[in-house]
């Protein structure tokens, strides 16, 4: 799944989503992560068309991670099935993708098995139990 990160050097998530000049893009699955690369942003004009262009930037994203994001903007990626990360300070890149990875080994929320392409779990489905 690709993941996108609102980050001024590409190494810290240290950008609030509606300013960030760029989003770095990463590959991430169970066991691999690799960076794409980064998309610049190109404003348009207004703060609603704004937000909808950086929407539309990321629309092949599963997971946008952003030091902060208001809440239209968080609705609006979400109404694309994009979800919105909060970090509550600084964060390397690396180390939320060692943890999302974790997360995708282990037993991921609905929503994440459907962005990693994974059917949903049984009704019946225990965590102790083999899928």
């Amino acid at each position: 799944m690709k993941v996108a990160f609102t980050s001024s050097n590409g190494i810290c998530v240290d950008c609030h989503f509606g300013s960030s000049e760029a989003f770095f893009v990463w590959e991430v699955d169970t066991h691999k992560a690799r960076c794409l690369g980064h998309r610049m942003v190109v404003d348009a004009e207004g703060q609603e068309d704004r937000i909808v262009a950086r929407a539309n930037l990321l629309s092949d994203c599963a997971i946008v991670c952003t030091a902060q994001i208001g809440g239209p903007a968080a609705a609006k990626l979400a109404a694309r099935h994009i979800h919105p990360v909060k970090t509550a300070v600084a964060m390397p890149v690396a180390e939320f993708v060692k943890r999302l990875q974790g997360v995708l080994r282990g037993h991921p929320a609905p929503w994440l098995r459907k962005a990693m392409g994974l059917a949903p779990l049984s009704p019946a489905f225990s965590p102790d139990q083999p899928e």
